[in-house]
């Protein structure tokens, strides 16, 4: 796990040390273990280590084959590296380290851009190859490790990191208002834009080529995506439960190669708790780590959302050594400046109990396990996919669905949002025909209920999960911590995806309706009838009365908060005339909002911690 950069000039300028020096500098908590750079004319290409896989400096990056035609910069961990070599070394290449960073470059060399498709882990890295003098990005399929990159003025820059990105001196910083437009319908962005006009991001499952003696532009290209079914897979259930229990034993076990500690996330849950379960049972006294709240000031259902004890009871039966931290509205002040200059790249919503359990992490252990993953392909969020059922065509589903995924600001809402240099900036650009082209590639039908819950289950992988993973990468880098996410094997993903969705659900005719703005994540008995698959298969490694919960995700009692202990740090940001954001909104919208949700006429806490998170972005990137 690292930090890269990356430049190729085709404007005959060179690639100086400083520059990359600069850059790497800039991300230097993604890799505290060493530090290196390669330049050649134009080309240039940077690394801060932060070693997991082989420790010694055989590890050093950027790394080269045997004659120096192929050379790599690497972040993230290949798991099935060990037999990837194998298959290597019977073809005749000769390895020199035991890091799975070598086999990336022997895969290259033997099977060129197509050895992408051969790796099972998370992996951002880019390969100049001197003998085709062309630069190779690639990006993992279900985009855990982030790569940034800008073109213009014939200037290629990339990085793990936009602000790695900045420091290059051939790229301006502006609004990207466009991007806008996306956050603040989504709370999330679904292209490939960033809130930076000209970074972007390069897909999940994608890979991208420029040629130094071309004059064609980036060159991008899918290479994988999730192969849900046209048809029923005719599977009997209790066959998908032996084989889910057995793919998820896989992949917890291959995800724990390291040759440094390893750690898991404990919420209490299920999904963490059977990944502490196998974890415990391969790592000699497993560390254990989790999130609590202080309730004195919450009220009705966030009176439920700290998991401390049901965690605690985990710890004790696995026989971990575990450790809490304790998060008070007061907290979310103290930490927003530092969370938001970390996360930069503003995704899906409140993260700063991440950011805070990530730092606990940090502190004991460079590996950790997360139990992302486990909602979005077995139907976790069973509330969500019952808005399109029943829809007699693909276009009155797509319309349901949207009218749904508007977290924040209602299209109808817009023209009160912005003000007119933005709304004219933003001009004709459609956030239901981003919604709408997340679906351009997808494999299934929209025949049935089945296939309606199908294309959600997609939706959420290509868009929430991956704007978690996002997020994930970067509190957890921020503290030099290596987040690693069993159920996004790629053995498990491909089995998951063709599970019938009547076996994920209990119900495909029973309408629920839930609002996640004013009850946080934290749903009545009925929400457990998601992941019953993986519930039945979780239950051999869990006790049943934490696989029968109800469904509880990681947030902080904000909709109390924000009127309670945290409103005069609210309106000291937000109230003022001179606040930042009323470059880009409108102040009289804002004002409503606040005034709604201080009120009690309607709790508005999504939109007012994206508020906050514009105002510190601004203020980070943006200085006046």
């Amino acid at each position: 796990m690292c930090g890269i950069v990356g430049v190729l000039h085709r404007n005959g300028k060179s690639a100086p040390t400083h520059v990359l020096k600069r850059m790497t500098d800039r991300i230097a908590h993604r890799g505290p273990d060493g530090e290196g750079h390669f330049t050649e004319g134009p080309v240039g290409l940077g690394h801060r280590r932060l070693a997991i896989i082989d420790l010694s400096p055989l590890g050093h990056q950027p790394m080269a084959n045997e004659d120096g035609t192929v050379l790599l910069v690497f972040n993230g961990e290949i798991y099935n590296y060990q037999g990837l070599r194998i298959e290597l070394e019977s073809r005749g290449h000769r390895f020199h380290s035991q890091t799975d960073t070598e086999t990336i470059i022997h895969a290259y060399e033997e099977w060129g851009e197509d050895c992408v498709r051969r790796f099972n882990g998370m992996f951002a890295f880019g390969i100049w190859d001197r003998k085709k003098r062309r630069m190779f990005l690639a990006r993992d399929r279900y985009g855990v490790k982030p790569l940034y990159w800008s073109f213009r003025n014939e200037t290629l820059v990339f990085a793990s990191e936009i602000k790695a990105i900045l420091e290059h001196p051939d790229i301006p910083r502006r609004v990207c208002a466009t991007a806008l437009n996306e956050y603040f319908s989504f709370q999330n962005i679904f292209t490939d834009q960033t809130m930076f006009e000209g970074i972007r991001l390069l897909p999940p499952a994608t890979i991208m080529t420029l040629d130094l003696e071309s004059t064609a532009g980036p060159a991008a290209r899918t290479y994988w995506d999730y192969p849900f079914p046209r048809e029923p897979w005719r599977i009997k259930e209790e066959e998908c439960v032996d084989q889910v229990y057995h793919l998820f034993e896989q992949a917890v076990v291959r995800q724990l190669v390291s040759d440094v500690p390893v750690g898991s996330y404990l919420s209490g849950g299920m999904d963490s708790g059977s990944i502490t379960c196998v974890a415990a049972a391969n790592v000699k006294r497993l560390t254990t780590f989790t999130g609590g709240f202080d309730l004195s000031s919450a009220s009705g259902l966030e009176l439920g959302f700290d998991e401390r004890r049901a965690a605690e009871v985990l710890a004790n039966r696995f026989k971990t050594e575990h450790y809490e931290v304790v998060m008070h509205a007061g907290d979310m002040e103290w930490v927003l400046p530092e969370l938001i200059w970390h996360l930069e790249d503003l995704r899906v919503g409140q993260c700063y109990p991440n950011y805070y359990v990530s730092r606990l992490a940090g502190k004991f252990v460079k590996v950790v396990l997360s139990g992302a993953g486990g909602d979005e392909l077995f139907g976790g969020y069973p509330w969500r996919y019952y808005r399109g059922l029943d829809s007699p065509s693909s276009q009155e589903y797509f319309r349901r669905y949207y009218d749904y995924w508007q977290r924040l600001v209602p299209e109808d809402e817009k023209a009160n949002l912005f003000t007119p240099d933005i709304k004219k900036a933003v001009g004709s650009h459609s956030a239901f025909d981003v919604f709408r082209g997340v679906f351009r590639e997808y494999p299934g039908l929209f025949a049935s209920n089945e296939d309606l819950v199908n294309a959600s289950l997609y939706f959420e992988l290509k868009t929430f999960m991956h704007g978690l993973l996002v997020v994930e990468d970067h509190v957890s880098m921020a503290h030099s911590l290596e987040t690693r996410v069993p159920f996004l094997d790629d053995d498990l993903v491909d089995f998951a995806v063709r599970i019938p969705a009547s076996y994920k659900l209990r119900n495909l005719e029973k309408t629920i309706r839930v609002d996640e703005n004013s009850t946080g994540k934290r749903f009545d008995a009925q929400t457990s009838e998601g992941k019953m698959v993986l519930r039945k298969a979780m239950g051999r490694f869990i006790p049943d009365d934490i696989t029968g919960r109800t469904k509880q995700g990681f947030s902080a009692p904000d909709a109390s908060w924000f009127r309670g202990e945290s409103i005069d740090y609210i309106n000291r940001l937000l109230r003022q005339p001179r606040a930042r954001i009323y470059e880009y909104l409108n102040p009289e919208y804002v004002t409503t909002v606040l005034d709604q949700h201080c009120s009690g006429q309607s709790n508005r806490r999504l939109l007012i911690w994206s508020f906050l998170s514009l105002e510190w972005w601004l203020r980070s990137y943006f200085p006046s």
